[in-house]
């Protein structure tokens, strides 16, 4: 399935009941945007012991994805619409994360609770994760990704595939880091654009919409319900007691399926 959530756009394997192999090198050739399908993440749904489905993800560099918040609202979405519920439960890297449908177009889920502790995000040495030794004193946040959050005075006018790839291999973060720019545009409202590692420019990020809800809150910048403008569109985040919720549009575009001569190629 093709999917998004605010133009943030994804690959869906529906892979209960099915021995689906997935590799670095197919996840690479399904991501090309022009020999496969393309895509930011590929999800992969499978079976769950403990929950409704499992979900994995897979980034478009054939890299391994801990989280991905707008595509587990897509699945969580399509796995309501299909078993006819309003809510249900998705075990990613995460950990086991409650989704409830909203209305005829927004989905929630609840992506946890932020690490904020430099070992946990993580980070290669002990230093304050609200006032980073990078230039642009950014914020660092765990949401299953590690993220590193700057504060701008205008974040239209960063300019992301010069600053992006620098910030996300920068060495104090060993695993690379999502990267975020936003500026305030009230207490409630923040504007935000995102390099995603393993990925580059991206329309929108969930995970990083929470990282940078969590840190703009920390900053005391905002309360803990912000909205966020992001290039793909609108979405709402809430910090509560028992978690970061973010809650937004989703979209099911087209069911596919892999010709025998591209799965061929690739051996």
């Amino acid at each position: 399935m093709k999917m998004h959530g605010l133009g943030n756009d994804f690959v869906v394997v529906d892979a209960r009941g099915a021995d689906a192999q997935i590799t670095a090198p197919l996840a690479r050739a399904i991501g090309d945007r022009h020999r496969g399908v393309g895509f930011d993440q590929l999800a992969v749904i499978t079976q769950s012991a403990g929950a409704d489905i499992d979900l994995t993800f897979w980034n478009a560099d054939g890299s391994i994805s801990g989280a991905c918040g707008n595509a587990t609202r897509c699945v969580a979405r399509f796995i309501m619409d299909e078993t006819q519920t309003d809510a249900l439960d998705l075990r990613t890297e995460r950990g086991l994360l409650r989704a409830q449908r909203i209305d005829d177009v927004r989905t929630a889920v609840n992506m946890g609770h932020p690490l904020l502790e430099w070992r946990d995000i993580p980070l290669a040495r002990d230093v304050d994760t609200l006032h980073l030794p990078i230039k642009g004193d950014p914020v660092a946040t765990g949401m299953g990704n590690p993220h590193c959050t700057f504060f701008v005075d205008d974040a239209d006018q960063i300019d992301l595939t010069e600053r992006g790839p620098v910030i996300e291999n920068d060495p104090l973060y060993p695993e690379r880091t999502n990267v975020q720019f936003a500026h305030l545009i009230a207490t409630d409202h923040l504007r935000m654009r995102v390099w995603e590692r393993g990925v580059g420019l991206t329309l929108a990020s969930g995970s990083s919409s929470c990282a940078t809800a969590v840190a703009a809150h920390r900053r005391g910048l905002t309360g803990p319900n912000v909205k966020i403008d992001l290039d793909g569109g609108p979405i709402e985040i809430d910090w509560r007691d028992d978690g970061v919720w973010m809650t937004g549009a989703t979209a099911h575009v087209f069911d596919g399926e892999f010709t025998a001569q591209f799965l061929d190629s690739l051996t």
